[in-house]
């Protein structure tokens, strides 16, 4: 049985959006950027075991210009990121980066002058995959969730309202509750008072206690 037999009538309606996003996410084409440990877990992600193929991926190749993910496996040294910088420029648009491990995310372990301290400081980042290294599932589950980022995402004019919309979350967020980090800890005995003061509500004082 195929899928045109359980459609009403062999009609299928849709939008331009949808059909162009389930293409791109049905054909990313990775652009391996192995600088660590990580690009082994990567290595076996493309094996037989795991085989990222099935999400029509088996195109992996080392030319940015027929590539539209970046997959950051491993630290960046402070040498190394004009280098990443350049082969992300050489990517057509549209493109997103999978920044893979704990080294790509924030310099992990490596919190010195040589290593960038988070591959975003250099490209904007799609998917921060945890771990050190991550499993292969794990790297499969980013590329799910990017799956789904790319089959949602927006086109034309749609696209920069949906930009200037995230922007402006991202602005109106309330900043960390008072006592946060400074040793002050919040009262638990009326949480409604102590929401409205961080919402700043007039007449609603903090009530805050000393270790």
């Amino acid at each position: 049985m195929g899928f045109e037999e359980k459609l009403p009538s062999g009609i299928l309606l849709t939008t331009v959006e949808k059909v162009a996003g389930y293409a791109r996410k049905s054909s990313v084409w990775p652009a391996t950027f192995g600088l660590a440990c990580c690009a082994i877990e990567l290595m076996s992600t493309g094996g037989p075991r795991h085989d990222m193929a099935r999400f029509g991926m088996e195109k992996t190749g080392a030319t940015p210009r027929q590539a539209d993910l970046m997959v950051v496996a491993g630290r960046v040294s402070q040498k190394m990121a004009p280098v990443l910088r350049q082969i992300y420029d050489q990517m057509p648009e549209p493109k997103w980066v999978i920044s893979m491990g704990v080294c790509a995310s924030s310099g992990g372990m490596f919190n010195n002058y040589a290593i960038v301290q988070g591959v975003d400081h250099i490209v904007p980042v799609d998917i921060y995959l945890p771990g050190c290294p991550p499993r292969p599932e794990m790297l499969l589950d980013a590329i799910v969730k990017l799956h789904d980022k790319i089959q949602n995402m927006k086109l034309g004019v749609n696209r920069q309202a949906e930009i200037d919309e995230l922007e402006q979350a991202t602005l109106r967020r309330l900043p960390l509750a008072a006592g946060v980090g400074t040793g002050t800890r919040q009262s638990a005995a009326d949480p409604g008072e102590v929401a409205a003061s961080v919402l700043g509500e007039p007449g609603k004082p903090q009530r805050t206690e000393q270790p």
